[in-house]
């Protein structure tokens, strides 16, 4: 199962000219983990300048629209995390690429978040983008591999190979810079579940786009839902090892401010089992209008 986490970094001048791929991978190792250190002391100072001098650029915007949309106060909370963000002092470095201007590095050990217990061994992914001639961080992104009992056991053994594959490897692709929002709706949020399903959501003609892999998790819809129709498309397929049997949820959830009020359901797609037994599969694609009443405002602005 995978957790992915926002976090940002500070940036470092690191040479991206031509150099043999061994020079790469040790000049690379130094560049990335001294941006990522540097980014920690970032967050846990506060420091908003530093964090966002250090931060790419598309991540910089999906946060900022992400916190806007929950209408949650900017740059503090940007600061406010679940989590301490792991060292990597003590970790093991497995994989250190790079691919054009995005870069990837895998930990492996035991890694800790800071929220009591003992930290127990997975894997850590830092993803990094070149701009400008500087590494910036992007985000990091955690495998825990308590449901990957045989991975845990053959990294233990010192076989990393499982870490090693093109899904751990940079694209070279960087991510597309994304609208920063200028107004927004009341707020929502898209929730999926999806076993053995890819789910793509776009809501608002792309002015929030989702996507979930084998999931039950909500999102924060960006820009809000608004009053009215706010078209939402769809896009679903099986992933490798489904059955193609199994159901299938899409929800848009209005949310209150009003402490004790409940969520309000604005749309449902729904597969169950039952409709699975006969003979219903999910739609591969589907434009449909989620409709913001009165009911509905009213349902998040009223106490039971």
């Amino acid at each position: 199962m995978k957790f992915t986490n926002i976090f940002c970094a500070t940036a470092i001048v690191a040479s991206m000219a031509t150099v043999s791929a061994q020079e790469v991978h040790a000049g690379l190792k130094r560049s990335v983990e001294a941006v990522y250190s540097t980014w920690r002391v970032a967050l846990q100072q506060k420091h908003h300048g530093q964090w966002k001098s250090a931060t790419a650029e598309h991540r910089q915007i999906t946060i900022y629209n992400r916190l806007v949309s929950e209408r949650k106060p900017y740059p503090a909370s940007v600061f406010k995390m679940p989590m301490a963000p792991p060292s990597v002092q003590g970790l093991k470095a497995i994989n250190v690429n790079m691919k054009g201007s995005t870069a990837i590095a895998s930990y492996f050990g035991k890694i800790d978040f800071g929220i009591g217990g003992a930290p127990s061994e997975n894997l850590m992914l830092l993803y990094f983008v070149g701009e400008k001639g500087q590494w910036k961080f992007d985000k990091a992104e955690y495998i825990m591999l308590s449901a990957l009992a045989d991975v845990r056991k053959q990294m233990l053994a010192g076989d990393y190979s499982y870490a090693k594959q093109k899904d751990f490897m940079a694209s070279g692709v960087v991510p597309e810079l994304p609208k920063q929002i200028t107004k927004r709706g009341y707020i929502a949020k898209v929730y999926v579940y999806c076993p053995g399903r890819e789910v793509k959501v776009n809501v608002n003609k792309g002015m929030s786009k989702h996507r979930f892999q084998n999931d039950k998790r909500a999102e924060v819809l960006i820009g809000g839902a608004f009053d009215g129709n706010n078209p939402i498309t769809f896009e679903t397929k099986s992933l490798p090892g489904s059955t193609g049997k199994e159901p299938m949820d899409i929800r848009v959830f209005l949310m209150s401010q009003i402490e004790g009020v409940k969520p309000v359901n604005v749309f449902q797609y729904r597969i169950t089992p039952e409709d699975i037994t006969a003979g219903k599969r999910p739609a591969e694609k589907s434009d449909k209008m989620i409709n913001i009443t009165a009911e509905h405002v009213k349902g998040i602005m009223t106490k039971p």
